[in-house]
């Protein structure tokens, strides 16, 4: 896209390096040899399907049976073309990067760590969580620390960059974790970002999060550095729904350009189907599916616009209408500078932090809050994060609050998504509107 998009979309404390690093739109020049192909079966491959791909000049590279798709390598060209003419198969393409939603900002926080009374740090500094929580009144709540009814673990699952497991914050409320990382086994965490969301989840320390006795499971699908191919997020996806995971969290996130002139149109449709069947999968068997909305700052309503000069239309992905997609909220119950919206693209928004509105009228920097950032755990310590990635999390452990609540396995996805939407305080305009969704998550009126 072009930057004249990037200019009007962004406000100028985001770089246009930083937009590009976020984006992951479909132009697949890392993966020009990687290719998925969806089936019209959903829940199956054909019998035949190496054959298949093997004549049209690939070879499959993994295989997601139960989302009735593939991940392909081929070098010749004619291979979309070659594939495309089976009767079987729904749709072929490039197969997309996805990023961690990259924070807007972040700053350690500076400590000697050797006075650590409890909860310390949640009382000095997490007015985020005491936003959701009335100030701790849900812990007091049947099921409001994440403790389940019928006693089994409710587990919210970490789709991200891993979880520093060692952690004296999360080690208790840590349930496992997996990689999904090609060449990586451990689900630690080698970045921080998927520490600081599971940290928002389920810390019970010196910060604490919006479920204390919640548990987390790593999902680790970033490296230290870089993205993701689609096919392993998917496979993340199904795989937690699978272990029968009561919430997923996604904190990541691009963006699909229809019309790139790089590719025809049906060649990015296969990757955002890959994606969809995936949340469909958890989704249909149980797993409530949050995803943070975007730091853009950009209307995700209106698809055109977004694509600036260019033809065609952009969409964020993932950006399905069953999962729980979240905008992020200030301290002073704003929309925050960075955050996506949209009419028909958010459903709530959550608290993840900014500076305060002070500086953006006047601004002066020297007026930035940093405490009015969001802070929560990193390995190795704790640090300052704003982003919608840090309002996601907090969804997300409501939403494993809220199950807690009638015990694992008893509420639908849907009626998990319900509640919190028909339980949030109406911020802005009365009723809907694409800036808070159903407005803002409140857990004490969620868990009444």
């Amino acid at each position: 896209m072009k930057k004249k998009l990037i200019a009007g979309a962004l406000t100028a404390t985001l770089s246009a390096t930083a937009f590009f690093g976020s984006l992951g739109v479909t132009q697949a020049q890392a993966v020009d040899k990687n290719y998925i192909v969806i089936f019209k079966s959903d829940t199956n491959l054909p019998s035949n399907y190496q054959d298949l791909v093997k004549i049209s000049g690939g070879k499959v590279t993994k295989a997601l049976p139960k989302l009735g798709a593939v991940k392909v390598n081929s070098d010749n060209p004619n291979f979309l073309a070659n594939i495309e003419k089976s009767t079987v198969v729904l749709d072929a393409g490039m197969e997309s990067t996805i990023y961690p939603e990259a924070p807007v900002d972040v700053q350690a926080l500076e400590d000697d760590f050797t006075a650590t009374p409890a909860n310390d740090l949640y009382n000095t500094y997490q007015w985020d969580i005491k936003q959701v929580t009335n100030n701790g009144a849900s812990w007091n709540l049947e099921g409001g620390t994440g403790e389940a009814k019928d006693g089994k673990d409710i587990v919210v699952a970490v789709v991200d960059t891993g979880i520093d497991y060692t952690h004296p914050d999360i080690k208790e409320n840590y349930a496992y974790g997996k990689s999904f990382v090609p060449g990586i086994t451990s689900p630690m965490d080698q970045n921080g970002h998927g520490t600081h969301v599971a940290g928002s989840i389920a810390g019970n320390g010196r910060v604490l999060g919006i479920g204390p006795e919640l548990k987390v499971a790593a999902y680790r699908v970033f490296g230290p550095t870089g993205g993701a191919y689609t096919s392993d997020i998917a496979n993340a996806l199904m795989t937690a729904a699978d272990d029968n995971v009561d919430v997923v969290n996604m904190s990541l996130g691009g963006y699909d350009w229809f019309q790139n002139p790089d590719y025809a149109t049906q060649e990015v449709v296969a990757d955002v189907r890959l994606f969809n069947r995936a949340i469909q999968y958890a989704i249909k068997n149980g797993v409530t599916v949050v995803g943070s909305a975007g730091n853009n700052g950009v209307d995700l309503s209106s698809p055109g616009k977004l694509s600036g000069d260019d033809k065609g239309a952009t969409h964020r992905s993932p950006s399905s209408q069953t999962m729980i997609r979240v905008a992020a909220g200030g301290e002073e119950k704003n929309l925050t500078y960075y955050s996506n919206y949209g009419v028909g693209k958010i459903d709530v928004i959550a608290p993840g932090g900014d500076y305060g509105t002070a500086w953006l009228e006047t601004g002066d920097t020297t007026l930035r809050d940093r405490n009015k950032l969001c802070l929560s755990t990193v390995p190795g310590g704790y640090a300052f994060y704003a982003g919608t990635s840090m309002a996601a999390p907090k969804t997300a452990g409501l939403a494993g609050v809220i199950i807690a609540k009638y015990g694992k396995d008893v509420l639908s996805p849907s009626q998990v998504k319900h509640m919190i939407q028909n339980s949030a305080d109406d911020w802005f305009k009365l009723g809907y509107d694409g800036e808070s969704g159903f407005g803002a998550i409140n857990a004490v009126n969620a868990l009444k």
